[in-house]
């Protein structure tokens, strides 16, 4: 293995890592709106319990799909698998989905306005840049 190997080996590593936790703490996102209390629901605005309430179950569901897919992209990227890519691209088409569809069959952009498309513009510039990495990885022969 020369340097540049070991760099690039090093380097799908820690992207690895950091998609692993991105997308872990998106699995945890998912997990607490979807494992939402009465008491949780109460103590939001009413703007933002109208928006959870407008929220079909089936957005839900994509969204379940785009984290897990993201984790387990990153788990392939560190097992050095070219199926990483593959899942990084599903993760990256359920978030387009998830977030085009919330401010389109919910009230979320009177909710939070133009301000709130910061986060949903980092998740799916993440998420691009995470398949895109994965591609390159496996085009450089990275991945396996």
């Amino acid at each position: 293995m020369n340097a540049t190997t070991a760099t690039r080996s090093k380097g799908v590593t820690v992207v690895g890592i950091l998609a692993l936790v991105w997308n872990l703490i998106g699995v945890a996102m998912c997990w607490m709106q979807l494992n939402m209390t009465p008491e949780q629901l109460a103590q939001l605005t009413a703007q933002q319990r109208e928006v959870y309430e407008a929220t079909p179950q089936w957005l839900n569901i994509v969204y379940a799909v785009a984290v897990a897919a993201g984790v387990l992209g990153a788990i392939g990227l560190l097992m050095r698998r070219r199926w990483a890519a593959t899942l990084f691209l599903i993760s990256l088409l359920a978030v387009l989905v998830q977030m085009i569809a919330a401010y389109l069959l919910t009230p979320a952009w009177s909710a939070y306005g133009p301000v709130g498309l910061v986060m949903p513009v980092i998740v799916v510039v993440i998420a691009l840049l995470l398949w895109r990495y994965a591609n390159k990885a496996a085009a450089r022969g990275a991945l396996r």
